[in-house]
Formats: C-alpha cells, structure tokens, sequence
C-alpha cells in the first residue's frame, strides 16, 4: 500500500474523507484490498460502509443461494425473485455493491474458504469471516502465517445480539494526544489462542456475552452446523455443553443465564437495526487498521439490543495484554 499517490479523480470523491481523516490514510484505503466470507444482514452493512469509504478491492465469497432468510435482513438484495434466480449470496450482492462506488473493484471468489491454500489470503490486506463457527481458528492460522501483517476479523450477529473480534498481530499505529502524534504497539492472541484463556483467569466482570457465545459456537463444533442451523430445540444439548463447560472451567452456571442462552438460540435471524450497529463498528475498525490511525479494539466486541450496550473485553494472556 506504499508509493502510489491517490489519483485526481479519487482525490476529487473522497474530498471530504481527506478532510476528516487526511490523504495518506486515504491514500492507505484506496490501495488497499479487503476478503469477506458469509454475506448476511451484519456484513452487508459493513461492505457497504467499506466500499463507500473507498478501499481499494472487495472480494466476497458465499457459494449459499438467495433465499427468503437472507432477504430479512440483507438491504443488498432486491426483493425480486427475477433478478437473483439462480445467484449465489456473493454474486447477488456484489452487483449491487458496484452501485455504490464504480472507483471500487468488487468481484467474487467461489469454493469452501476453508479449503483456500495460504497462498490465497495473501492477495488481501484484511479477511473478515461471518457465519462460519467451523473455519475460525483455521483461517486466522492461515492468515498468521503469511510473510505480511493481514488484519483478521469475525463477526456473528444473532437475533439482538452481536460479537466482533479482532486479531491484529503485532500491530503498531499512531494517535494524538494534546497537540502531538504517539507511536503505539499492540500484541494480539489469535482467536485459538483468545479462547483458550482458562475462563477462570479471566477477570470477573467479563461479559456473559462472552461466555454464552463460546457455549453456543462449541455445540456447533461438536455438531459440525453453522450459525443460524443451532436452534431452541437444542437448547437441552446446549445447556448440557455449559454444565461441562463451568465444571471444566470452574465457573458458576449463573454467568451463563438460561434466558440469554434461550435468546440466542430464538433470535437466529438477524435485527437490522443491530445489523447496521455491528457493521458500522466493524468498518471503523477496520479503516482504523488499514489507515494505522487511531485506537483499535482489543480484542471482542459485544453489543446486546436488550441493554443498548456495546462493550469492549480484551481476552488475552497476560504476555499479549495491553
């Protein structure tokens, strides 16, 4: 992303952008390029946001069809059975993301992400994952392994409820403090790494959030289901993985309330309203971490509608702590 200045007819798009933020971020952004896997209400709201902003590629890749789920809450198709018979979730999206932003090249990439060599990521600056519990830990190592710093992300959004983590690396970035630039160093865990942080070495008010999404994300491992495939009717074969799981981790039951766990489950479709909050976030941060400016998340996000909340949780060991 270093050596090639923004060109005139970009300097003249993103004008007011280049006020905001300056044009060597800019500059950062428009040469940039970006890899989405699971395209659903949550990440239609952050491509959009992305593409709008002017990164440089988007590369989208969801082989699943169109049907009438995605349609509640995914503004990037159109309620039109002509127009997308036959279409996958990526190619249906990506035409309507060309709309947004003609400077920005979108395209789309067909296959199981999880059997992408290393050599693929490669390509991109930044991989973010969605509606995959199952690829997680494998793609973050993929990533890990690449010569280069690729920025990773995952986002899930269940009914009112959202989570995003971030895995950085070795990550280091600028911010102002009275009238002066600090350089700043952040060390993140990989998403393997975060989640095995023996829960009980966690400080004590961590979001039950956290737990209750680890709860959910380790019966769909052992079942081998995506997110939106686990339901209420296995509610019993869930509260039974949280037993083990507390007995394990000697952490109290309590931190994982029954109705939470019930509320995900329900909640399997989307909130738009939830959709636009999670993806708003997860383009700032995003943009952060291309731009090198500002404070990044470290390292979950959560944000529950039913409180209105949005809060940060850093779960890491203590060697990777800020």
């Amino acid at each position: 992303m270093d050596g090639e200045e923004l060109t005139e007819q970009e300097t003249a798009l993103y004008d007011r952008q280049i006020r905001v933020w300056g044009a060597d971020a800019q500059r950062r952004l428009s040469k940039s390029h970006i890899l989405v896997y699971g395209i659903k209400g949550t990440v239609a709201e952050f491509c959009k946001n992305i593409v709008l902003a002017g990164v440089g590629s988007l590369t989208l890749v969801d082989d699943r069809v169109v049907n009438e789920e995605a349609l509640s809450a995914n503004f990037l198709i159109l309620p039109d059975d002509n127009l997308f018979q036959g279409k996958t979730l990526a190619e249906v999206c990506c035409d309507s993301l060309k709309e947004f932003n003609p400077m920005v090249r979108v395209s789309v990439e067909k296959g199981d992400i999880s059997t992408f060599g290393v050599e693929f990521f490669e390509k991109f600056d930044v991989v973010v994952i969605s509606c995959c519990s199952l690829a997680k830990k494998l793609i973050n190592q993929k990533c890990r392994k690449l010569s280069k710093r690729v920025a990773f992300y995952t986002v899930d959004c269940r009914g009112s409820c959202g989570e995003i983590f971030v895995d950085l690396q070795n990550y280091k970035y600028s911010k102002k403090k009275l009238e002066e630039n600090i350089d700043c160093q952040l060390e993140y865990p990989s998403f393997e790494e975060a989640i095995s942080v023996p829960w009980r070495a966690l400080p004590r008010r961590v979001s039950k959030l956290y737990f209750a999404m680890r709860v959910i994300e380790g019966f769909e491992d052992v079942e081998g289901s995506n997110p939106g495939e686990t339901l209420i009717a296995d509610l019993p074969g869930v509260l039974k993985l949280r037993k083990e799981l507390c007995e394990t981790n000697s952490l109290n039951e309590s931190q994982i309330p029954n109705a939470l766990l019930e509320r995900l489950l329900i909640g399997t479709r989307e909130y738009p309203p939830v959709c636009a909050i999670i993806g708003g976030i997860l383009g700032q941060e995003v943009i952060k971490a291309i731009s090198g400016k500002g404070d990044p998340l470290k390292n979950f996000f959560f944000f529950d509608a039913m409180d209105g909340k949005g809060l940060i949780e850093d779960i890491s060991e203590p060697n990777t702590g800020s």
